[in-house]
């Protein structure tokens, strides 16, 4: 969905930039995926200052200038334009910059002075005729501050991402009323120049009516619930206004002519679809709404015979289709120069029945886009009045008679009843019911206190109306997810809750690292997490057959050395009081292709033991004692129930080995650092919280794998690389006995494609005519790819003509040929 910034700001005026209403209405409302400057051709344009200017001296019109545009150096410009002053601020297009017309700026000399640019009217830069004198810029900038960024030259297309549920965002009204309530701006339609004629009020009919000579009808409600139609005289078809054009390219349109660019802009801006006939093309003075007839053709707009059946609409008069009800024109009755009198038809057509015939014709436009995510029932009568008004202003014409209203009004939607306390429970935030009326009312709904509920404080009950244009709302989840975008998904929070509904059993490990990294804050700490990968060496480490960077290709063995390193980078920076901690995983060399992966926690402590206080002259430093008393505590809660010990290390550096139930645990050691001679020491805890293991668990009360070795043959992924070469493919259509079954065609193609076949799918079956009894058409499509080089076209016609001949010879089956 295309939006102009400009066309928007007309709807709602607002002084938002495009990036901050792209930040807002992705916040708000849909994601923006883009947004495209109208006018990238002005890009190379800078605001530059007139620093001198002075008569040339062979010309009595030219001025010699020197401008300042942000360089290092003022630059030498020849201008020609009679208001040129000193000190002042001047769009310029420097040596080298393709105008907006096409011209091509190269350094010239200029009665024999040098140019190295343009001082630019408005007119050159196609946002203005005045080409007296160049274009004086009254901002607050910089020279060599680009002039898009100066000035707001030029709209900006914000290319919205509408989901299929939210139909009425497809227009700039939808946009409009979101943006309206999220600013608290008014909204309003805006102001058409020129002179329009009234619309007298619409007569309702169910199935048949008249607008003015024309008697309308529609021979099943179901094809179009709701068929509107008038008829204008005397219009001059002419070319639009600078402005209706402007706003058309905005969204990515292209101007056809007065009339069919009202259809056009009101389909944009209110999101109803229109379409407008040459009067005096419909014969028989009859306009009909019905099922085509088998065989029935129609060329179309975009001048394509198209022959249709049964399942497509279309509008007719007395005796052909002139339209396809909801997907495009006829080009029979189409508007032209030469049309003065139009019937214009507003309607609602069958969303199944207009897809069916958008995919049956192969079509796709903007108003079969919006009838198949459905129409506000009750926009036909705006849009109508609408469309009406901007004819008559811009080509005349005087409304025949009223127009006809087929089907009428529709019932308005169902209310919903939304709890304030469930809304509580599904958010996790309470909202109040006063601010749920305020921000549902604000886009639309009209929700009130339920009757008798108004004492019970945080469970007041709702009734919810949607609005006619909000069809996707039919119950109360829908109304908690528009409380939930509209007072601001940052208001709620983004932590797991101690309780929430779920099936699945918590693993212990995150249960456990939650607690240890609450425990390890608690006492002073600060987290890290790095990268689990360090210099290592060929033997006991496991090396990473893609590495990030080749001086640390290897996985740790443990999780101290990363924080030593950590430590090392915090004392180059003078910061000796260090407290780390990490949860992560460590790494040997395993039995088979993947490493022995087990889950650790480790700490290192040095420096003071806490922040100074006056009380004291230096605070006490860490000690083992202190990381001794660290590993007691994490060992607690990583092996509750079992008995501690710490007995005295006996390898290097260790000062304790922690045990746990009789088994080794970790260690508390003293760390080796690179450290500056006033650094105090550093000592580090480790514990082994567990083996990650790479087979999947079979949980309780499910049939887990035979034995452990099938269980792990299982697990084992195949990881292959991102092919660097391009695929061949091609299709083959074969006649197959009934006889032979599918499966044996396919394991012959796959024996004689040999290496080079990537994958292999049979994609199509056909029995019917042309294909003989007994025998159907069965079709495969083969990928082909060489692992090193592209394939020459010589070398895959020879592997199919191949595969060809040995499926003549060994199952008897040969290629279709039609």
């Amino acid at each position: 969905m295309n939006i102009s910034h400009d066309w928007l700001r007309a709807l709602v005026p607002h002084s938002l930039s495009p990036a901050e209403l792209r930040d807002l209405i992705t916040e708000r409302v849909a994601t923006v995926e883009e947004l495209v400057a109208l006018r990238s051709d002005l890009a190379p344009i800078v605001v530059a200052r007139v620093v001198e200017a002075a008569r040339h001296p062979d010309s009595d019109h030219l001025w010699v200038t020197r401008v300042d545009a942000g360089g290092p150096e003022l630059i030498d410009v020849v201008c020609g334009a009679p208001n040129v002053v000193a000190g002042r601020l001047y769009p310029f297009a420097p040596s080298g910059t393709t105008m907006p017309g096409g011209l091509k700026l190269d350094r010239r000399k200029i009665r024999g002075a040098w140019s190295n640019g343009m001082l630019c009217s408005a007119r050159e830069l196609g946002l203005g005729q005045n080409h007296d004198g160049i274009l004086e810029l009254d901002v607050a900038v910089a020279p060599g501050t680009r002039f898009l960024d100066a000035v707001a030259a030029g709209d900006t297309r914000l290319v919205i991402d509408v989901l299929p549920n939210r139909p009425d965002l497809l227009s700039h009204l939808g946009m409009a009323r979101e943006l309206s309530a999220a600013t608290g701006l008014p909204m309003q339609l805006p102001e058409i120049p020129g002179r329009a004629a009234t619309v007298p009020a619409p007569v309702v009919a169910q199935r048949e009516g008249k607008a003015g000579p024309l008697s309308v009808r529609v021979t099943d409600t179901a094809l179009a619930p709701r068929y509107m139609g008038v008829v204008i005289r005397g219009v001059r078809v002419a070319p639009s206004p600078d402005w209706l054009v402007a706003r058309l390219q905005g969204v990515g349109g292209r101007s056809i002519n007065n009339v069919v660019d009202a259809t056009n802009y009101v389909l944009h801006e209110l999101g109803q679809p229109i379409h407008a006939f040459d009067l005096a093309k419909l014969e028989g003075g009859a306009v009909v709404v019905r099922p085509a007839r088998a065989g029935e053709t129609l060329v179309t707009l975009d001048g394509v015979t198209r022959t249709l059946d049964e399942r497509i609409t279309v509008i007719a008069d007395a005796t052909s289709a002139h339209a396809v009800a909801g997907v495009m024109g006829g080009r029979d009755s189409e508007v032209t120069e030469g049309t003065t009198d139009v019937f214009v038809e507003v309607a609602i057509f069958d969303p199944r029945r207009t897809r069916t015939a958008r995919r049956a014709l192969g079509l796709s436009t903007d108003a079969s886009y919006r009838f198949e995510r459905t129409i506000d029932p009750e926009l036909p009568p705006i849009a109508l009045r609408r469309v009406v008004e901007i004819i008559t202003a811009l080509a005349g014409g005087t409304v025949d008679a009223a127009p006809a209203d087929l089907g009428g009004r529709a019932a308005p939607p169902a209310p919903v009843v939304l709890r304030v306390g469930q809304l509580r429970r599904l958010l996790g935030e309470p909202v109040p019911a006063s601010e749920v009326v305020k921000v549902l009312s604000a886009i639309g709904f009209a929700a009130a206190m339920r009757p008798g509920t108004e004492m019970l404080a945080g469970d007041e009950e709702l009734t919810v109306a949607p609005p006619t244009w909000r069809g996707d709302v039919v119950a109360e989840i829908d109304l908690v997810e528009e409380v939930a975008r509209l007072v601001g998904y940052d208001r709620f929070p983004d932590e797991l809750r101690s309780a929430r509904p779920s099936a699945v059993p918590i693993p212990r490990e995150w249960t456990l690292a939650a607690s240890l990294r609450d425990a390890l804050v608690a006492a002073g700490l600060y987290e890290v997490r790095p990268m689990p990968f360090v210099r290592g060496a060929e033997h006991g480490y496991v090396r990473v057959l893609n590495p990030l960077a080749e001086n640390e290709a290897y996985l740790r063995r443990d999780l101290l050395d990363t924080l030593a390193r950590r430590a090392e980078y915090n004392l180059t920076r003078m910061q000796g009081d260090v407290r780390l901690f990490e949860i992560g995983n460590a790494f040997a060399p395993g039995a088979g292709s993947l490493p022995a992966e087990e889950m650790r926690v480790a700490a290192l402590v040095m420096g003071a033991r806490r922040p100074p206080h006056f009380t004291e002259s230096k605070p006490p430093a860490y000690d083992e004692w202190d990381a001794k008393g660290i590993a007691e505590d994490i060992a607690r809660m990583a092996y509750p129930g079992e008995r501690l010990e710490l007995v005295p290390g006996t390898a290097a550096g260790e000062l304790w080995r922690i045990e746990a139930g009789g088994a080794p645990r970790g260690t508390v050691r003293r760390v080796a650092l690179d450290a500056p001679v006033w650094a105090s020491p550093a000592f580090g805890v480790e514990l082994s919280l567990g083996t990650v293991s790479s087979a999947p668990v079979a949980l309780p009360g499910t049939h887990g794998y035979a034995d452990a070795a099938a269980q792990a043959a299982r697990a084992t992924t195949e990881y292959r690389p991102v092919p660097t070469t391009p695929a061949t493919e091609f299709d083959l259509a074969l006649l197959v006995p009934d006889d032979v079954p599918a499966g044996a065609v396919e394991a012959l193609l796959r024996r004689e494609s040999g290496d080079l076949l990537e994958s292999l799918a049979l994609f199509d079956e056909y029995r019917g005519k042309g294909v003989d009894p007994g025998v159907r058409s069965l079709a495969w499509r083969l990928t082909l790819r060489h692992p090193e080089r592209t394939l020459r076209d010589k070398e895959v016609e020879g592997r199919r003509a191949k595969l060809l001949k040995t499926l003549e010879h060994e199952l008897g089956i040969r290629q279709r040929s039609t």
